[in-house]
């Protein structure tokens, strides 16, 4: 084979499928392994079987394949039969409230599926550059201790040192991070380890909300896409806490999938980066419904409950200070005004397909 083979994981999901597309256009030969776990941790809402065969019948260049990455022995064939000139491991169980129903199946697939694919990495094509999506519950609850101010609809930073979001600085530890953050955070370490131990190209996103027209939102999982699908669908939204007033930075899928090619590129050791979409695209609860609103002109329906979600952060937005200095011909595409666009224009049409 001539052409440069990418491995991706959790390839129908929202970040892997739009790696997906993304390199099958540029024309690499794409491997993608997917066994659509998200039908078992959030039922059929949550499925991605729809996402993986749009991708086999638009893309001759990708090759799906239905493997755990908890399954060494199927990993390690894997990468002895396609030897990937570079990894992008974006499968994983996603929520943080979910995990603690499920935590051996959390940390299993975080932790040690990630385990599988760094030491199979290492094996069999030890330089190609291995990108993990890691996540902001990392730093775990933290962030809430920072002083906040109360806006009308949001809550700030007060301290200027956070003017731009969270650094990656910020602690890790001493702090409640969901068991989802735990194994996460197990993940994001050993793939430092395995780049500065073992001289590996490794890299850690550590993500803000990652959305974009293909997620698969469910409550558990995916603020923007779920509250903007309860919104098209009529469904009533549930509030958790804070007011409503919780702030997050919002990132297209699109836009992760080009800083992956960046870093591909120009690869480092053992790297973290906060990836989201900063100050400019963060948004409250409060002040997405009120967007809505105002933009389509229609009511939302929904409720507020006064327990906020365990771990959940009051303010979080990404400082992207680091990545933008090591990367400054990487820039973000899609502002959070075309983001709800595609979003809402995508469950429009899901609708129009039942």
């Amino acid at each position: 084979m001539n052409k440069k083979i990418i491995l991706i994981t959790g390839s129908a999901g929202l970040i892997g499928s739009s790696c997906v597309q993304y390199y099958c256009e540029k024309n690499f030969l794409v491997v993608g392994i997917d066994n659509d776990m998200r039908s078992i941790f959030f039922g059929a809402d949550g499925s991605t079987n729809l996402s993986k065969k749009n991708l086999q019948k638009k893309y001759e260049n990708y090759t799906h394949l239905n493997i755990d990455i908890r399954n060494t022995k199927e990993i390690f064939k894997i990468f002895e039969k396609y030897v990937p000139s570079a990894i992008i491991h974006c499968a994983a169980q996603p929520s943080h409230d979910l995990a603690a129903k499920i935590p051996f199946e959390d940390f299993t697939v975080n932790a040690n599926g990630t385990l599988n694919l760094l030491e199979a990495t290492r094996k069999i094509c030890k330089y190609s550059p291995f990108i993990f999506l890691s996540t902001n519950k990392v730093y775990g609850d933290k962030p809430n201790f920072l002083e906040l101010e109360e806006k009308d609809l949001r809550w700030e930073f007060k301290d200027q040192y956070y003017f731009n979001g969270i650094n990656e600085n910020f602690g890790v530890d001493q702090t409640k991070h969901s068991l989802f953050g735990c194994s996460k955070l197990s993940a994001d370490l050993i793939v430092q380890e395995y780049g500065k131990y073992f001289n590996m190209n490794t890299v850690c996103l550590r993500g803000g909300c990652l959305t974009g027209s293909n997620h698969s939102g469910v409550e558990f999982h995916g603020f923007l896409s779920y509250l903007i699908k309860c919104f098209v669908y009529d469904v009533e939204y549930k509030v958790f806490g804070y007011k409503g007033k919780q702030v997050r930075d919002n990132i297209d899928s699109s836009d992760v999938a080009s800083f992956t090619n960046s870093f591909i590129n120009s690869p480092s050791s053992g790297e973290v980066y906060n990836i989201g979409g900063g100050r400019k695209n963060s948004i409250s609860i409060l002040e997405a419904i009120n967007y809505l609103q105002e933009n389509y002109k229609k009511k939302m329906r929904w409720t507020y409950v006064n327990e906020n979600r365990i771990g959940d952060h009051i303010c979080y937005y990404s400082d992207l200070s680091k990545i933008k200095k090591d990367y400054p011909d990487w820039k973000l595409n899609r502002n959070l005004d075309i983001i709800i666009e595609s979003i809402y224009e995508s469950w429009k049409k899901k609708i129009v397909q039942v």
